[in-house]
């Protein structure tokens, strides 16, 4: 349980950041633009696809791995995604394994922080054989970026973020590395100005720069030095303690941010989260409800209460994921907000019916439990940009969770 003081104290927030997460968090927007730009000089740009190809495999692990999922949940419904994780290969390192019905009608995209991984390079060689089209982000003069030469891939360059120094190693355990955060931008914006070129998410690549933007002013909204009381990924990191996050997603974006949410709240602050799509998670999580986690109370649950007294054991929190495009956010208009427990249909919604009466049938299970349900929305009408502004906070949030735990 954190002294939610702490949250508040710049000096002692910087010193603890070691690894300098928040800084690689602010120069997000950053990294997205010289991707795009590294990836047009690279010829994106002067790409014509001729079709759009029957099925895109996505390969990687870690940051890549989850940037394919949010591919994944934003292009599946116009081409069938599949995201390829490693398995134990015969030598040390980890390999991937081609699915059979892999064919030229496919593309294969490998994606690699480093590489140098040779299970990634033996996969591409693999899919050249078969005659699929191949698409390779890896830094330049790497081992895959070589191999992508070779088989006649497209090579897109993984542009590394902000560069440690000796005194703060990023990666201090060989076995158990820590990404630098903005590594997913580094990896998500070729894939995503890809997909746009494609034609696999609609739009233009003017709603990546836009997404920069977005990640700018989250970065500005979300900075150490603003107090807890007006920052809000401090007052989500707040409300997350001694909790087990629900992260219960609507929509493609909603879902892709949900995944993201998870794997940094696991990585940045040590901390459990369980995903799942509405209407389905109320049904394969309804247990947890009835169990000891979901006897909390919603009036306990108050920001300003006193956790370092509070001896309280683990309790349930939902945090419902979506995005609501038209739709005026309580608070500042276009920007996404951490609202309450108002009932479901007091809050403007654009959606369908159908998305009203579960998120409906949501907010009163949790009431019904005395378990506190929030909601992270954004209005923006493109969904890249409304996943910018919602991978932004909660990136924040799980940082900022994990620093202060660490000096709780």
């Amino acid at each position: 349980m954190i002294d939610e003081r702490l949250l508040d104290d710049t000096d002692g927030l910087a010193r603890a950041d070691e690894r300098g997460a928040l800084l690689a968090l602010a120069s997000a927007g950053a990294r997205v633009r010289t991707s795009l730009r590294a990836a047009d000089e690279a010829g994106l740009a002067a790409l014509r696809p001729q079709g759009r190809p029957r099925a895109v495999l996505v390969a990687g692990h870690g940051s890549a791995a989850t940037a394919g999922d949010v591919l994944e949940a934003l292009c599946g419904s116009v081409c069938q995604v599949a995201v390829l994780r490693p398995g134990p290969g015969e030598d040390a390192g980890p390999e991937w394994t081609l699915p059979g019905w892999a064919s030229p009608s496919d593309l294969l995209i490998a994606v690699a922080t480093d590489g140098e991984v040779p299970g990634l390079v033996k996969l591409v060689e693999r899919a050249y054989a078969r005659g699929c089209s191949l698409v390779v982000i890896a830094p330049t003069g790497s081992r895959l970026d070589q191999a992508a030469l070779q088989v006649r891939a497209l090579p897109l360059p993984y542009v590394p973020g902000v560069e440690t120094d000796e005194r703060r190693p990023l990666y201090e355990d060989a076995d158990l590395p820590r990404e630098d955060p903005s590594d997913f931008w580094g990896v998500l914006t070729p894939l995503l100005a890809l997909a746009l070129r494609v034609g696999l998410l609609p739009g233009e690549q003017k709603a990546l720069h836009d997404a920069a933007d977005r990640l700018d002013e989250a970065a500005v909204r979300c900075r150490p030095s603003l107090a807890a009381y007006d920052n809000p990924a401090k007052t989500l990191a707040a409300q997350l303690d001694a909790t087990l996050p629900l992260l219960w997603s609507l929509g493609p974006c909603g879902t892709a941010v949900a995944g993201r949410f998870a794997a940094m709240l696991a990585d940045h602050a040590g901390h459990a989260a369980l995903s799942g799509v509405l209407p389905e998670a109320m049904a394969a999580q309804r247990g947890l409800f009835s169990g000891g986690l979901g006897a909390g109370s919603a009036e306990a649950d108050a920001f300003f209460r006193d956790r370092v007294d509070d001896e309280g054991g683990l309790r349930l929190q939902v945090v419902l994921l979506r995005h609501r495009p038209g739709a005026e956010e309580p608070g500042v208009e276009g920007t996404p907000d951490v609202t309450g427990e108002p009932p479901a249909d007091h809050l403007p919604d654009s959606g369908s019916p159908g998305t009203r009466r579960t998120v409906t049938r949501a907010h009163r299970l949790a009431a019904d439990h005395q378990v506190a349900l929030r909601e992270l929305g954004s209005s923006r009408t493109d969904p890249v940009e409304a996943l910018a502004e919602l991978v932004a906070l909660t990136d924040f949030a799980a940082v900022y969770l994990g620093l202060a735990a660490e000096r709780t």
